[in-house]
């Protein structure tokens, strides 16, 4: 299975939507509201045009647990929305599958005209959740809000958002604003069962083990391509702790 990953280049963003109008216009307005809102691609197909036309935001329940959050939708994505659904039936649902069928479009359908677009322009990167990662990359580039995003999406840590958009995360941000309460329940899930002191000794038995290793003549040229890699992001992150007050 391929990496799902945010369409990053505003170029190529332009040119994938111009590929899903040669298809049919519904892939271009589905897509517009998913890179316009971060809604899911399962959420947006099950919008009736009532639901979603002449509106500023939307709520929906997200998780296995339900939990409402309520998604923006953009004056230009409005606009869209309201020109696309000019005259139709408000009780129709806004993405329509086959044209003489009064029922959505699938999701699988929705997934096989994405993939065959992002082929047709050289992206293999492109999945169900491609909207709503590029919805959150452009988003975190603007802003550096991650947890806005981190909110909305229900992550239970800025670092799973910051994987999910296939971003670095900024140690200093995280570490700033963690509030009183994570921070204690960061002190009892390191304490419980000793789990601090055991994650730190892992990571200096592997650091331990490649300084051991570091001189074997049979070590590739990808071995110090990992550990040079391994060593900047480590750089990087104690450099961010130590100057975290």
């Amino acid at each position: 299975m391929n990496w799902v990953a945010p369409i990053k280049d505003e170029g190529t963003l332009e040119k994938f939507k111009e590929v899903l109008r040669t298809y049919d216009d519904k892939y271009y307005i589905m897509f517009e509201i998913g890179v316009g809102t971060g809604l899911q691609l399962q959420d947006i197909l099950k919008f009736k045009i009532k639901d979603i036309v002449d509106k500023q935001s939307i709520s929906v329940t997200i998780g296995t647990k339900n939990i409402k959050r309520t998604f923006n939708i953009p004056k230009n994505v409005q606009d869209i929305i309201k020109e696309y659904t000019k005259d139709k039936d408000p009780d129709s649902y806004l993405i329509l599958g086959h044209a003489s069928s009064s029922q959505p479009l699938s999701r699988e359908q929705a997934y096989r005209v994405f993939k065959s677009a992002g082929k047709s322009i050289g992206i293999s990167s492109i999945g169900a959740q491609t909207m709503r990662k590029t919805f959150a990359w452009h988003y975190y580039k603007e802003t550096g809000d991650i947890y806005y995003l981190q909110n909305l999406f229900n992550h239970a840590s800025p670092s799973i958002t910051y994987r999910y958009i296939g971003e670095k995360p900024n140690v200093e941000v995280v570490l700033k604003k963690m509030t009183a309460e994570e921070n204690e329940r960061s002190r009892y899930m390191l304490y419980h069962d000793d789990n601090g002191k055991k994650r730190i000794s892992a990571i200096i038995e592997v650091l331990e083990d490649i300084r051991n290793n570091f001189d074997n003549p049979a070590n590739t040229d990808s071995f110090y391509g990992k550990v040079d890699c391994l060593l900047t992001e480590l750089d990087e992150l104690m450099l961010n702790y130590k100057n975290t007050k």
